[in-house]
């Protein structure tokens, strides 16, 4: 029986720092693969955010595959094309950025092949890089859970908005470091109970025994 690995250890900002120090973001042919492939390869990988604020990061411990035109809880559900939808359509490796009860934005990164409008939304991360500003930001201590337990608040502390939508995720301001990830879980997706027999997917991937990861369960 294959030994189980532990969950990663919080890092200090020190350790985090050293994740930017010659490391290369992940090639445009990551992306280019099934969305359900791409989910669970996203767990442990590095989420880099670069502004005029400075940078922020975090380690990626929750994630949900959407597979439009067949998923009823994709946005491209049934071929929908629109203005909001557009970039799903195009090469993987791209920022899908919408917001969440007109409110708070959402993160996705298209992916599979050009005209699939799949996609992988990232539901919260771990935060490695740049807590000071991920707290300012959110209004939270960097030390709490809520800084980045969830979608909408992930993308506040790293300062993803509707400027990110169509960003090159392989590119200097926007990418995805490697990284390790402790045992994954899955579970039916989050909040998509309009989808019927789709909402019972077992399309959200998560590290267990994160504490950052949203909702339950954990472990």
């Amino acid at each position: 029986m294959p030994a189980v690995r532990p969950v990663p250890e919080p890092r200090a900002p020190s350790e985090g720092a050293a994740l930017l120090e010659g490391a290369a973001p992940l090639p445009r042919d990551f992306y280019a693969r099934p969305a359900l492939v791409v989910a669970r390869a996203c767990i442990g990988k590095v989420l880099v955010h670069t502004t005029p604020e400075g940078t922020a990061a975090g380690r990626i411990v929750e994630t949900e595959a959407y597979r439009g035109p067949e998923d009823l809880a994709a946005h491209s559900a049934g071929g929908r094309r629109t203005v909001r939808t557009e970039v799903m359509f195009g090469p993987a490796g791209y920022a899908y950025v919408f917001q969440l009860y007109g409110m708070h934005w959402a993160f996705n990164i298209v992916v599979a092949s050009e005209g699939e409008p799949h996609a992988v939304l990232i539901r919260a991360i771990e935060p490695v890089i740049g807590l000071p500003l991920m707290s300012r930001r959110r209004g939270v201590a960097p030390g709490r859970i809520e800084l980045t337990n969830g979608p909408g608040k992930l993308c506040k502390a790293l300062g993803l908005d509707r400027a990110a939508y169509g960003m090159d995720v392989c590119g200097a301001q926007l990418s995805l470091l490697p990284g390790a990830a402790g045992p994954i879980g899955r579970s039916p997706r989050i909040n998509v109970d309009y989808a019927g027999a789709w909402a019972k997917k077992p399309w959200r991937f998560y590290e267990r025994g994160n504490r950052y990861v949203s909702v339950p369960p954990r472990h």
